[in-house]
């Protein structure tokens, strides 16, 4: 999700190296770092660690299917973050249970390979190309919701979450679990375990999380989301991708960056909430993508915004 510099095609065993893992792992919020990877699937682990192994099983096929399609990005882990997200989606429908979990997160995670070279080429085309869009999570969440889509007599219910905090220590809740939701996972200590990982990543990359998870509970108290979804970060997970993106990823860091990205996060939220109201399934990170979409194709006419220098 980061942008990567240009290596020579890896050899497939680059594909099934704990750091290249570990870094498609940490692409989720757009990183190539090794221990963020680490801390986030201790954050998996923390939630269950069946769903770690799924998402384990998602990253190794979506990365080894995107070495044999020929992609130059597998060290920085480009091919697995799609895979790891397909495989917490797997858990959160299915469960860890069922033997077909295992098998759809690996045939689930092969798929996003595939995907996201379509995605890829239809952002290179005339005339997207001036936009520079980038994939991101797209392929996750096509592929993601055909799963959910063809596997309804598998799923299984998940408990409900009752929060018998105040409002205070609700919001104060959703600050990290508005992090940890970005995974699927809502646990206060995932995200706690995630946002330490990214500020071990990058500073600025950690202040980003923070505005946009910050933002986006704001905007989910005055939207009159519930204390339930507000606590379990359902209401803000989305926010804290595009505030990321937008001030620090996709476009260079500044002043003008930096305002922009909290626009776009107070947008995300309108998103989510339209997107939570218009359709019954989950519509996983969509809100971050098509706002983030959007608001680089604008920024192509703002000076003040400028894309950064290719690594």
């Amino acid at each position: 999700m980061s942008t990567t510099r240009q290596t020579a095609t890896p050899p497939l065993r680059s594909a099934v190296e704990p750091a290249s893992l570990a870094r498609g792992l940490s692409q989720i919020f757009f990183q190539r770092n090794t221990w963020a990877g680490l801390l986030i699937l201790a954050a998996f682990v923390v939630a269950d660690w069946r769903m770690a192994v799924l998402v384990a099983i998602g990253t190794i096929a979506g990365t080894v299917t995107g070495a044999l399609l020929g992609a130059r990005d597998v060290p920085d882990g480009m091919q697995g973050f799609c895979g790891a997200l397909l495989g917490a989606a797997v858990y959160v429908s299915l469960g860890g249970e069922q033997v077909w979990a295992y098998v759809i997160a690996l045939v689930g995670g092969a798929l996003c390979a595939p995907v996201q070279v379509a995605v890829v080429a239809l952002f290179a085309s005339r005339p997207l190309a001036r936009f520079a869009l980038p994939a991101t999570t797209a392929p996750f969440c096509i592929v993601a919701g055909i799963m959910h889509a063809t596997t309804a007599e598998l799923q299984v219910r998940s408990p409900a979450v009752h929060w018998n905090d105040d409002a205070t220590t609700t919001f104060v809740r959703s600050l990290l679990t508005n992090v940890s939701e970005v995974v699927l996972v809502s646990s206060v200590w995932a995200g706690a375990l995630i946002l330490l990982g990214l500020f071990i990543a990058s500073w600025k990359v950690g202040l980003a999380a923070v505005m946009g998870t910050v933002i986006g509970s704001v905007c989910a108290l005055a939207l009159g989301w519930s204390q339930a979804d507000l606590g379990e970060g359902l209401a803000g997970y989305s926010g804290v991708l595009t505030a990321i993106a937008l001030s620090v990823v996709f476009l260079r860091s500044s002043a003008a960056s930096w305002l922009y990205a909290a626009l776009g996060t107070v947008v995300t939220a309108l998103v989510t909430l339209w997107l939570n109201d218009a359709f019954d399934a989950p519509h996983y990170t969509w809100p971050y993508i098509l706002t983030t979409w959007v608001f680089l194709v604008v920024a192509v006419a703002v000076p003040a915004l400028r894309r950064p220098d290719p690594a």
